[in-house]
């Protein structure tokens, strides 16, 4: 099947080889064949193929708003019950945000049935595809026994392709007095068992949760039962956990609020992708990380939601976008960039999060005409049409 998109405007394709770090092209079109970019270019030079398939296949008009890749939302919680919304609402009132929250939502998670927490996975999928999410990684991590942690793996696995093991998030209630005890279950049981079923093992090594030699011992052993390993690290103090990243080779090193000029790096070095979660400051008042610095080490950065119910409540990629420009110092090119090409290397998927020949034709329209007003316009609604595979997924066509 061929689809012949026209009339855009402006055109992101993240092509390293293009001009600027976007690779935009105005006026251009895009050739997509069997869910896959076959073409992408200026209207005027598209081949004849592309003119060919204006007559042969579906043809889409972008209405001269912009076309840039789905985003790659590399960090979020789906599998969980329970409200937390007082807990935030204190937290505005001045209370600290710290890590024990999570035990609130382990226990409603464990007490739903598996049909609740699914219907409400997918209800939170729907609302990021409606704001132009087209590739999710989920993470288990408020299950934390063998059987919950598989169950919510099973639950995962159902919607997408990027699941990630959590089960060392923090330490559950029956083992707050034997921490090494819960780690042994991690690694000599859940591990074992959730192989085949996790394609990423990951850690929260913080205070409060669990150290650097704990998180190192659960990320090796996911290694060695075919896992990759990310980290959540340095979000609350400045700790070994960055370098401890850049030590086991971890795809990604995710919040990093506090990183060192040594961290940044070693991150560097090692190729690391930092992946900066704007909606959880937004959310705990944390200070915001300054992306220009971590740039100027020569570090990947991502952007991602991190939505859970306790620090970060939001599933839209353009809000994360808007706060990384205004509160983060990111440029507006280069939070679109870590919201589509930085995801993607935070997952190791060069197959998506561009538009160029061979991507997965992941993309969305925007009722705007540049990407700009991402940023420009926060708050407003300017997804028009998301596209998975070539196959259109969500609609709006009353955007502004």
């Amino acid at each position: 099947m061929r689809t012949l998109v026209t009339d855009i405007a402006e055109l992101v394709t993240n092509d390293a080889d293009g001009p600027g770090l976007l690779g935009i092209v105005t006026d251009a079109a895009l050739l997509i064949e069997d869910g896959r970019v076959r073409w992408a270019g200026p209207a005027a030079e598209a081949p004849v193929e592309a003119a060919g398939a204006a007559a042969a296949a579906e043809r889409v008009s972008a209405g001269g708003g912009a076309v840039i890749p789905g985003f790659v939302d590399s960090h979020t919680h789906l599998v969980f019950a329970g409200d937390r919304s007082a807990e935030f609402a204190a937290r505005m009132a001045g209370q600290p945000y710290t890590a024990g929250g999570i035990a609130a939502t382990v226990a409603a998670t464990r007490s739903a049935s598996t049909a609740d927490l699914e219907d409400n996975l997918v209800r939170l999928l729907r609302q990021a595809e409606r704001s132009g999410t087209t590739t999710v990684e989920i993470k288990t991590g408020y299950g934390l026994s063998l059987d919950e942690e598989l169950r919510a793996l099973d639950i995962i696995n159902r919607h997408t392709d990027e699941s990630t093991l959590l089960a060392a998030h923090v330490v559950p209630p029956e083992y707050r007095d034997d921490p090494e005890g819960y780690v042994d279950l991690v690694v000599e049981r859940i591990i074992p068992a959730a192989a085949g079923r996790a394609r990423w093992v990951d850690a929260f090594c913080e205070v409060g949760a669990f150290t650097e030699a704990q998180a190192a011992r659960v990320l090796t052993a996911g290694r060695e039962h075919g896992m990759m390993p990310r980290l959540h690290a340095n979000q609350l103090t400045a700790s070994g956990a960055l370098q401890l990243a850049a030590r086991l080779g971890c795809a990604s090193a995710d919040h990093a609020t506090f990183a060192t000029e040594a961290d940044l790096a070693a991150l560097a070095a090692a190729g690391t992708v930092v992946t900066l979660l704007p909606g959880v400051e937004f959310s705990t008042r944390q200070p915001y990380p300054d992306a220009r610095r971590y740039l100027a080490a020569g570090v990947i950065l991502a952007l991602a939601t991190d939505c859970n119910p306790g620090s970060s409540f939001t599933s839209s990629m353009p809000f994360c976008i808007a706060v990384a420009v205004r509160d983060m110092h990111f440029t507006v090119e280069q939070a679109v960039w870590s919201a589509t090409a930085g995801g993607a290397a935070a997952l190791r998927r060069p197959d998506v999060g561009r538009l160029t020949a061979g991507a997965r034709a992941d993309f969305v329209i925007l009722a705007a005409p540049s990407h700009r007003y991402l940023a420009y316009r926060p708050g407003v609604d300017l997804v028009r049409r998301v596209y998975r595979d070539g196959r259109l997924i969500s609609a709006r066509e009353d955007c502004p």
